[in-house]
This record gives C-alpha cells, structure tokens and sequence, in this order.
C-alpha cells in the first residue's frame, strides 16, 4: 500500500497518482492541505526521505517568506511551520514500507511500485 499526499489542483501530484494507478498499485490518498500532518508524522516522512526538512519544503510559497523562515532556520522551526501550514510541504510525497520519495520528477515514484 502506497500512501500518497496529494494535492488534487498540482499537475505533479495529478501525474504521479495516474502513474501509482496505472501500475495497479494499491494507494492511499491524504489531502494533506485538509488533513494535516503533525510534526511527528513530518519526521517519520523526514527519516523515510532521507532530507532534511528544508529539503521537503516548498520555499518559494509565500508563506515561507511571511513566516520569516529560511534555508538556515532551525529543523524544529521548519517542521513546526510545515504543520502549521501544510502549504509548504512539497507534494507529491508518496511513502511506502518506511521508504518514501518526493514526485519531482513523476518517475521517481516508481523506486517504490
């Protein structure tokens, strides 16, 4: 089972979903902008990423220069602010068995079909 935080309007998160299902893989989709998720689940993501929180964050949002954050805030801070406002995650992230992946590009999902 592939769990898959997705964003419906993002072509990117579009793709990857078509590619999950095309393959015939059994997935999960999350609303991660409707259904957040917490910093320790952000974390466990984290580990599965292998990055570091900056890593998986969209820092071009404008959320990310409102917040004051930057490439050198603190880990805690990023994650904190990537709950608070799931905006900044990148999406697609697509996780299965303690291993997950960012969909940029789409072909990257298929490390874990």
């Amino acid at each position: 089972m592939i769990t898959y935080w997705h964003y419906p309007k993002c072509s990117k998160s579009r793709a990857g979903l078509a590619l999950i299902e095309a393959r015939g893989a059994e997935v999960q989709t999350r609303a991660y902008l409707e259904d957040a998720p917490s910093v320790e689940e952000l974390k466990a993501v984290q580990t599965a990423l292998g990055l570091t929180a900056v890593e998986m964050m969209r820092t071009g949002e404008k959320a990310f220069k409102e917040l004051g954050l930057s490439k050198d805030s603190a880990e805690e801070e990023l994650l904190a602010a990537m709950a608070a406002h799931p905006i900044l995650i990148e999406r697609p992230i697509a996780i299965k068995n303690g291993k997950a992946v960012i969909g940029r590009p789409t072909e990257a999902i298929e490390t874990l079909l």
